[in-house]
């Protein structure tokens, strides 16, 4: 299958319509807080001069975008930031896995090609869309301007990457041809079954289906593909595993515990060092020690080369982790 680039047309989800027909009601009733001309204007200038927007219009559209505490509160409470045993238990349930499975029944033949063509099994795929969005019934409920301009121009801990992906989502919309004030996405501007932002949308999504068009909201098919094509990009390998739960006694020594996500030290190291683990993937495979928070310590894995794959889609070891064990339930429930 031949990868159609992001050309394609994207289809307006038709979804959100009443989400929006609803925001914009709200809108009327309740006046909320916009941009300043003086907090975008440099922005809207630079956006004119490395893409040729005309600065009216472009005016025109951020002063539309509505500044929402509840982006800025989401934001600061991340579930991420919870420990292991608090965070497992919202992502990898019965339910969630149960609804894996029909998923992957219901789009076996899609799932399939993803995974012969890159390489990512299906149950991986099928976990990553579980945790983003629950099968798409947890898509996001902000506007994607909105989110995206109150965390551009709002919030100081992370505003030069959100402009970064303020400007790519107006290319977005402008490659696409649609209004940028009709998408629907989560409180950090994540949009679609799969949850790009719009960097990624732009680098990453596919026309999996060749139909012409690229939309990763309703088209399931295409949700897939990106998935699989995104983590191909960032280095999936092939039949790999992607951690190895690790057995200690007592707690390691300091030295194992490495900064970052990549995993750099042999495996060998940690064998050496008395951990014990399943030997899958060869004594020189780099790893990584991941601790996970338990109530009553902590359980020990080492992340391999395709953990770091996952986390390149959410800089977290506990997303990459529930994502991993929601993948193996999901496959031990389908082949059971």
């Amino acid at each position: 299958m031949t990868i159609r680039p992001i050309s394609g047309t994207l289809r307006q989800p038709t979804r959100f319509l009443s989400a929006l027909v609803v925001g914009l009601c709200t809108i009327v009733a309740t006046p909320a807080a916009t941009l300043t001309e003086s907090e975008t204007g440099d922005f809207i200038a630079a956006m004119v001069e490395r893409h040729g927007f005309a600065a009216q219009e472009l005016r025109s559209t951020l002063s539309a975008a509505q500044i929402s505490q509840r982006v800025i509160d989401a934001i600061s409470r991340p579930a991420e930031a919870k420990p292991w045993y608090r965070y497992r238990p919202i992502f990898v349930t019965d339910e969630r896995a149960s609804a894996g499975v029909r998923f992957w029944r219901n789009h076996d033949a899609v799932l399939a090609r993803a995974e012969r063509q890159f390489g990512v099994p299906a149950e991986i795929i099928v976990a990553i869309i579980g945790v983003e969005t629950f099968y798409g019934r947890n898509s996001g409920g902000f506007r994607v301007l909105d989110a995206l301009a109150t965390l551009a121009f709002k919030y100081p801990p992370r505003s030069t990457f959100f402009r970064s992906e303020l400007e790519q989502f107006l290319l977005l919309a402008r490659e696409q041809k649609i209004n940028p004030v009709s998408l629907s996405g989560s409180y950090a501007g994540a949009m679609g079954l799969p949850q790009f932002i719009a960097s990624s949308y732009r680098a990453y999504a596919v026309d999996f289906d060749v139909d012409g068009t690229i939309n990763i909201w309703d088209d399931v098919d295409d949700a897939i593909g990106s998935v699989g094509n995104y983590l191909s990009v960032h280095g999936w390998q092939r039949g790999q595993p992607v951690a190895l739960p690790a057995g200690v006694d007592g707690d390691p020594a300091a030295t194992l515990r490495d900064e970052g996500f990549e995993p750099k030290r042999p495996l060998r190291e940690f064998r050496a060092a008395g951990l014990r683990f399943a030997d899958e993937a060869g004594m020189d495979a780099p790893g990584i020690l991941v601790p996970l928070e338990q109530s009553d310590g902590y359980e020990y894995w080492l992340g391999l080369r395709n953990l770091y794959v996952i986390t390149r889609y959410n800089r977290s070891f506990l997303y990459a982790m529930a994502v991993l064990q929601l993948a193996q339930r999901i496959r031990a429930e389908h082949d059971g």
